[in-house]
């Protein structure tokens, strides 16, 4: 009977124990383990008001960027153009006439007198042209129905480049050079002044620079030594650009010196053709010229021409070579011997007021030497004296 009732209560009690309800894990307090340092130094997860440990959260990550830079590029910028300058009615007439290079002469002469009211540039260049071939190009026949029709003040020519070619004499061609192409070349040139005006209005002509080839160079020597003597004798101006486009020993250059002294290209690559820096520079000869030649009426600002501003310009008069030859009187230097009396010749000098004659009047006068002091190379007393 014992045995059944500690059975009975042992059987309850287990029962109890099955029935009672297990907690989950999740609900247990979670025990985290701390590393040897949190050991060391403390410091561990804060626990909250309700028994449960908060975990501290990680800062977030800023993530890294290349510094950019937001500021604007800075960038050259063209200076403005120079405003448009409206011409005068009256405006001087420049006319250029010529090859390729008076067609860049005249577009530099058009840029030096961009802001001149009373000066206008008329460009009739033909850039193939030239003196020899009269059948591509007849200048002297072109040349006086062109003048006849600008009516300008002043003509500028820049010719000859194209003409290192054989010439037609008396239906024989004659190579480049030989005298009776030169005589003939020499005739053309003239035509083309006379048709120009002669005389009746300034002309100024335009020599031709070096070129690469040697030869070509050596050709254009050559053509402006003609054409300098003949535009002289018929009383133009040749200017002569020659040692603008070469170096100090007269070689041919690509870069050289601008109108401001700076250096830059005025070649191109085929050693032939000029840049716009090389324009304006071989404008810039003949702009001396003219504006001689203009006065005020080639300033800027001008707002009328009349003849207080605009002189009278007219072409010299061609020498003539039955007139005698002018005698000029050279101008007196300061250092003349005239000056302080020195025309006269040294024994025509008044004597020397003075009791013992110098060695320079002994040796004018007597013709005697001086004595050489004794012991010295040049003394030639005999018997020789003992130093």
């Amino acid at each position: 009977m014992l045995r059944v009732a500690v059975f009975l209560i042992l059987t309850t009690v287990t029962g109890l124990a099955v029935l009672q309800p297990v907690q989950p894990a999740a609900a247990q307090e979670r025990v985290e383990r701390k590393s040897f340092l949190q050991l060391l130094f403390g410091g561990s997860g804060s626990s909250s008001s309700n028994g449960e440990q908060t975990t501290r959260k990680a800062a977030p990550e800023v993530s890294r960027t290349s510094r950019v830079n937001t500021a604007p590029s800075r960038r050259s910028v063209a200076p403005p153009p120079d405003p448009v300058v409206e011409k005068l009615e009256n405006a001087r007439k420049i006319l250029v006439v010529g090859d390729f290079l008076a067609n860049g002469t005249a577009d530099g002469l058009t840029a030096a007198f961009s802001q001149a009211p009373g000066v206008v540039v008329v460009d009739r260049t033909n850039g193939s042209s030239g003196l020899v071939r009269d059948d591509y190009y007849n200048w002297p026949e072109q040349a006086r129905s062109i003048a006849e029709e600008v009516q300008p003040s002043i003509i500028v020519v820049q010719l000859g480049s194209n003409d290192r070619q054989q010439l037609l004499v008396d239906g024989k061609r004659e190579p480049v050079r030989s005298p009776n192409w030169t005589a003939e070349y020499e005739r053309r040139t003239l035509s083309l002044i006379n048709a120009l005006g002669g005389d009746s209005r300034p002309l100024l002509w335009v020599g031709l620079p070096a070129f690469k080839s040697p030869s070509m160079t050596s050709d254009m020597v050559a053509l402006n030594g003609v054409i300098r003597k003949q535009v002289e004798k018929a009383g133009g101006e040749f200017i002569d650009i020659w040692d603008g486009f070469v170096d100090e020993e007269g070689k041919f250059i690509y870069t050289g010196s601008d109108i401001n002294g700076q250096q830059v290209r005025l070649r191109g690559s085929d050693g032939i053709n000029v840049t716009t820096a090389g324009r304006r520079k071989i404008a810039f000869y003949a702009e001396k010229s003219i504006r001689r030649l203009l006065g005020d009426a080639a300033a800027e600002g001008v707002t009328a021409l009349d003849s207080a501003n605009f002189p009278e310009i007219f072409m010299p008069p061609a020498p003539d070579e039955s007139v005698a030859a002018i005698m000029r009187t050279m101008p007196i230097a300061m250092t003349d011997p005239a000056l302080d009396g020195g025309s006269s010749l040294l024994g025509e000098m008044p004597a020397t007021a003075s009791l013992f004659r110098s060695p320079r009047d002994q040796l004018v006068l007597d013709g005697v030497l001086p004595d050489p002091p004794k012991g010295r190379v040049d003394n030639f007393a005999w018997p020789r004296a003992e130093p």
